[in-house]
Protein backbone atom coordinates (compact mmCIF):
# COMPACT_ATOMS: atom_id res chain seq x y z
CA UNK A 1 0.00 0.00 0.00
CA UNK A 2 1.46 3.14 -1.26
CA UNK A 3 1.16 6.50 0.96
CA UNK A 4 -0.86 8.08 -1.89
CA UNK A 5 -3.89 5.68 -1.27
CA UNK A 6 -4.02 6.84 2.74
CA UNK A 7 -3.60 10.28 2.93
CA UNK A 8 -6.03 13.06 3.22
CA UNK A 9 -5.87 15.52 0.69
CA UNK A 10 -6.65 18.53 -0.18
CA UNK A 11 -4.63 19.26 3.13
CA UNK A 12 -5.89 21.82 5.64
CA UNK A 13 -3.29 24.40 5.98
CA UNK A 14 -2.55 27.64 7.68
CA UNK A 15 0.06 30.73 7.23
CA UNK A 16 2.86 31.66 9.63
CA UNK A 17 0.93 34.99 10.08
CA UNK A 18 -2.48 33.19 11.25
CA UNK A 19 -3.27 34.35 14.65
CA UNK A 20 -3.54 31.59 17.41
CA UNK A 21 -7.44 31.97 17.99
CA UNK A 22 -8.11 31.49 14.22
CA UNK A 23 -5.42 28.79 14.10
CA UNK A 24 -7.74 26.81 16.84
CA UNK A 25 -11.16 27.64 15.31
CA UNK A 26 -9.68 26.57 12.16
CA UNK A 27 -8.89 23.10 13.83
CA UNK A 28 -11.92 22.91 16.15
CA UNK A 29 -14.50 23.49 13.21
CA UNK A 30 -13.01 20.50 10.92
CA UNK A 31 -12.04 18.34 13.05
CA UNK A 32 -8.57 17.99 12.81
CA UNK A 33 -5.08 17.84 15.14
CA UNK A 34 -2.57 19.39 13.19
CA UNK A 35 -1.97 21.83 10.44
CA UNK A 36 0.48 21.85 8.32
CA UNK A 37 1.98 25.57 8.11
CA UNK A 38 3.00 27.25 4.50
CA UNK A 39 4.58 30.18 3.53
CA UNK A 40 3.62 30.45 0.26
CA UNK A 41 3.87 26.76 -1.06
CA UNK A 42 6.95 25.95 1.06
CA UNK A 43 6.63 23.78 3.76
CA UNK A 44 7.71 25.81 6.74
CA UNK A 45 6.28 24.06 10.14
CA UNK A 46 3.16 22.19 11.55
CA UNK A 47 1.01 23.22 14.40
CA UNK A 48 -0.55 21.09 16.76
CA UNK A 49 -3.99 21.14 19.21
CA UNK A 50 -1.12 20.07 21.49
CA UNK A 51 1.09 23.17 20.21
CA UNK A 52 -1.79 25.20 21.07
CA UNK A 53 -3.20 24.14 24.25
CA UNK A 54 0.18 24.81 25.72
CA UNK A 55 0.53 28.36 24.31
CA UNK A 56 -2.72 29.33 25.93
CA UNK A 57 -3.43 31.01 29.56
CA UNK A 58 -3.47 28.45 32.43
CA UNK A 59 -6.61 28.35 34.05
CA UNK A 60 -4.88 29.15 37.20
CA UNK A 61 -4.04 32.76 35.91
CA UNK A 62 -4.58 35.91 36.92
CA UNK A 63 -5.08 37.18 33.99
CA UNK A 64 -8.16 38.37 33.29
CA UNK A 65 -10.50 37.32 30.57
CA UNK A 66 -9.81 40.46 28.44
CA UNK A 67 -6.28 40.08 28.98
CA UNK A 68 -6.23 36.73 27.78
CA UNK A 69 -7.56 37.35 25.12
CA UNK A 70 -6.12 40.33 23.66
CA UNK A 71 -2.42 38.57 24.54
CA UNK A 72 -3.77 35.30 22.79
CA UNK A 73 -4.51 37.28 19.82
CA UNK A 74 -1.22 38.31 19.40
CA UNK A 75 0.69 34.71 19.15
CA UNK A 76 0.58 33.78 15.74
CA UNK A 77 1.14 30.20 14.37
CA UNK A 78 4.91 31.04 13.68
CA UNK A 79 5.33 31.53 17.72
CA UNK A 80 3.93 28.26 18.76
CA UNK A 81 5.13 25.48 15.48
CA UNK A 82 7.35 23.05 15.15
CA UNK A 83 9.94 24.04 12.08
CA UNK A 84 11.67 20.67 11.98
CA UNK A 85 9.04 18.59 10.33
CA UNK A 86 9.57 14.91 9.25
CA UNK A 87 7.58 14.38 5.63
CA UNK A 88 7.05 11.54 3.55
CA UNK A 89 6.36 11.16 -0.48
CA UNK A 90 3.00 9.97 -2.33
CA UNK A 91 5.25 7.10 -3.20
CA UNK A 92 6.70 6.20 0.12
CA UNK A 93 4.94 2.62 1.16
CA UNK A 94 2.95 3.18 3.90
CA UNK A 95 4.35 0.80 6.14
CA UNK A 96 7.65 2.89 6.18
CA UNK A 97 5.63 6.23 7.05
CA UNK A 98 3.85 4.45 9.80
CA UNK A 99 7.38 2.86 11.18
CA UNK A 100 8.55 6.51 10.80
CA UNK A 101 5.70 7.82 13.03
CA UNK A 102 5.95 5.46 15.67
CA UNK A 103 9.73 6.17 15.46
CA UNK A 104 10.01 9.62 15.81
CA UNK A 105 6.31 9.73 18.54
CA UNK A 106 4.83 12.05 15.89
CA UNK A 107 0.82 12.21 14.61
CA UNK A 108 1.12 12.97 11.04
CA UNK A 109 3.24 13.13 8.34
CA UNK A 110 2.83 15.86 5.78
CA UNK A 111 3.24 14.19 2.02
CA UNK A 112 5.36 16.54 -0.14
CA UNK A 113 5.77 16.02 -3.96
CA UNK A 114 9.01 15.61 -5.95
CA UNK A 115 9.03 19.33 -6.34
CA UNK A 116 8.69 20.04 -2.64
CA UNK A 117 5.00 20.86 -2.52
CA UNK A 118 2.54 19.66 0.31
CA UNK A 119 -0.27 17.70 -1.60
CA UNK A 120 -1.75 15.83 1.50
CA UNK A 121 -1.27 14.47 4.88
CA UNK A 122 -0.58 10.92 6.55
CA UNK A 123 -2.24 10.54 10.02
CA UNK A 124 -1.89 7.64 12.10
CA UNK A 125 -5.47 7.58 11.82
CA UNK A 126 -5.53 7.12 8.16
CA UNK A 127 -3.04 3.94 8.88
CA UNK A 128 -5.55 2.91 11.65
CA UNK A 129 -8.40 3.10 9.17
CA UNK A 130 -7.02 1.26 6.53
CA UNK A 131 -5.80 -1.50 9.21
CA UNK A 132 -9.57 -1.63 10.31
CA UNK A 133 -11.00 -2.03 6.60
CA UNK A 134 -13.11 -5.46 6.57
CA UNK A 135 -11.63 -7.97 3.66
CA UNK A 136 -14.64 -7.41 2.00
CA UNK A 137 -14.23 -3.40 1.90
CA UNK A 138 -10.35 -4.04 0.90
CA UNK A 139 -11.83 -6.10 -1.88
CA UNK A 140 -14.28 -3.96 -3.34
Amino acid sequence: MMVRELMSRPPVTAAPALPLPDAAHLMKSRGIRRLPVLDGETLVGIVTDRDLREAMPSKVSTLSPWEATTRLAAISVEDVMRRSVLTTSEDSDARDAAYTMLQHKVGALPVVDTAGKLVGLLTVSDVLRDYARTPQEANG
